[in-house]
């Protein structure tokens, strides 16, 4: 069974950092698409960040430049490290995998149909 637990979310203020982490089990977490999502109150869920199995990387335009995703194969832990927060980041943290299979299927990284397993999320609040 697929289990995808966040953490390392909390409050900063404008321009501070926060690293968030994706522990993952219960699959081959090498060979899945990874993604990073967020989804603020009121709004819908949006793609931040996502890395495939062949290393390349998708980023949102919102946060190119600030925001960094990673993966460590050997933990079987995905990364998102964030700097010069902005209070428009404010929101739940989602990280999501999939085999795959949706890519393939036709859907982009950053789409949430792209992936079929999420976490329960991890909150970030930026203040000004």
């Amino acid at each position: 069974q697929v289990q995808l637990v966040e953490s390392g979310g909390g409050s900063v203020q404008t321009g501070g950092s926060l690293r968030l982490s994706c522990a993952a089990s219960g699959y081959t977490f090498s060979q899945y698409l990874l993604g990073w999502f967020r989804q603020a109150p009121g709004k819908e869920r949006e793609g931040v960040a996502a890395i495939d199995t062949d290393g390349s990387m998708s980023y949102a335009d919102s946060v190119k430049g600030r925001f960094t995703i990673s993966k460590d194969n050997a933990k079987n832990t995905l990364y998102l490290q964030m700097n010069s927060l902005k209070p428009e980041d404010t929101a739940m943290y989602y990280c999501a995998a999939d085999t795959r299979f949706r890519i393939r299927m036709g859907w982009a990284p950053l789409q949430t149909s792209a992936y079929f397993y999420w976490g329960q999320g991890t909150q970030v609040t930026v203040s000004s």
